[in-house]
């Protein structure tokens, strides 16, 4: 990937997580490739979209251009570059698990080559059978609340669902219970599979979100 940066320099450069920058950052330091990593990121454009990706930029001291606003949502990914001509241009994406096909789909149209770095992705667990236990209490009507911190989680719960034959049902037995999500990215993976969401955190963090589910229950 880097040897294919040097010879076609990123415009800018996208970071979406904390932990997928440190990853990076730790395959290139095995790899004694970091002073070119930061080189490249020092002739580009840095994009942080929120917090954590801010922290780990900053602990290898990379100069940030731009920074997403709160809800840290593609939406204001985006809305950061807008005034950035793309057209032509080559962008590095920090993959989150799975391609932001959002954000992908927006950056091609601006006329960009996107780049993604994969380090990491989400994927079922080996073991299946606690989410499998889940639909089942969700069928028997013995699940009071539902918490999502991720879009993933959403994601592969349906597919587990569909892969038992069990998808049909499964929206409206979540949508009995409280569902709490932890922010925009989410809830929008959750309605996706027309799951009615009761509660979102604000800010999209933990702590917001564990608060939320406190009062809803205690009302």
């Amino acid at each position: 990937m880097i040897g294919g940066l040097e010879t076609r320099p990123a415009k800018a450069a996208i970071f979406q997580t904390g932990v997928g920058t440190q990853a990076l950052f730790a395959a290139t330091d095995s790899l004694g490739m970091t002073p070119k990593l930061l080189r490249l990121l020092a002739d580009c454009v840095v994009v942080a979209r929120g917090p954590k990706p801010t922290a780990a930029l900053r602990s290898r001291e990379v100069r940030i251009d731009r920074g997403a606003k709160e809800p840290y949502t593609t939406v204001e990914v985006l809305e950061s570059l807008e005034d950035l001509s793309l057209r032509d241009e080559c962008v590095v994406v920090q993959r989150y698990g799975e391609t932001n096909v959002e954000l992908e789909k927006a950056l091609r149209a601006k006329g960009a080559e996107v780049v993604e770095i994969s380090t990491y992705r989400w994927a079922l667990p080996e073991n299946s059978g606690p989410l499998a236990e889940l639909i089942d209490a969700l069928e028997r009507a013995q699940v009071d609340a539902t918490v999502f911190t991720s879009a993933s989680q959403a994601h592969n719960l349906f597919a587990l669902a569909q892969k038992l034959g069990r998808e049909g049902p499964l929206a409206a037995n979540l949508s009995r219970t409280l569902v709490a999500s932890i922010g925009p990215v989410c809830s929008a993976a959750l309605r996706e599979h027309g799951v009615k969401i009761a509660l979102e955190a604000s800010p999209p963090k933990l702590g917001p979100l564990v608060a939320a589910l406190d009062r809803a229950l205690s009302a």
